[in-house]
């Protein structure tokens, strides 16, 4: 799949296995990610378990297909609105109070990470499966490098991943994490692709 050209038949593979509570991995606009239905608490624990995340300590985090998709599940009053239109689409991750419509593995949590990156296939495929994708970047190298080829990290995918999407080359840089719980005083996390705005 090309971001300039989404294949239609591909497009409804990929959603069809979101919402059997599958796993893809798929392109952003920073590096491949791990990622499955945001609403299916059983494909997100198996997430977790893939990349030893612990939804209590680790903040878990969301790709939505627009403002208005992200509004659903995180708390956006207006400064953060402003904050996110002024950075997104783009390599940023914006940690938001997170709604009550996100499924109990969020429950522990009070924010969730919140994504609209600068992508047009991961974007089509939370717009047309219509909630968020849970979102976690893939495995690094043992040198801590992301890889960057589709066809070398389907080679390397855990047994669980049920589906690879080749979107082309990705990055290696992993996007800008940013507390926007207070936001009036947006702080950097971690910073990695992108200038914040």
């Amino acid at each position: 799949m090309y971001p300039t050209s989404i294949n239609d038949r591909y497009l409804d593979e990929v959603v069809d296995t979101l919402r059997r509570g599958g796993l893809i991995i798929y392109p952003t606009d920073t590096v491949y990610a791990i990622g499955c239905d945001a609403l299916n608490s059983r494909a997100i624990e198996k997430v977790c378990r893939i990349k030893g995340l612990n939804p209590d300590k680790n903040t878990l985090s969301i790709i939505a297909a627009d403002m208005s998709m992200a509004a659903e599940y995180a708390r956006i009053d207006n400064k953060a609105f402003h904050l996110l239109k002024d950075n997104l689409p783009g390599p940023f991750t914006f940690i938001l109070p997170a709604a009550t419509t996100l499924p109990k593995a969020f429950k522990g949590r009070h924010t969730v990470g919140v994504r609209i990156p600068d992508n047009a296939i991961a974007t089509a495929i939370a717009r047309e499966l219509d909630n968020p994708i849970l979102s976690t970047s893939i495995m690094p190298d043992a040198d801590g490098n992301y890889p960057v080829d589709p066809q070398a990290i389907a080679l390397e995918v855990p047994s669980e991943i049920d589906l690879v999407i080749d979107g082309g080359e990705g990055s290696s840089e992993v996007s800008t994490v940013v507390d926007a719980t207070d936001p009036t005083a947006p702080e950097i996390l971690r910073q990695g692709a992108g200038e914040l705005q």
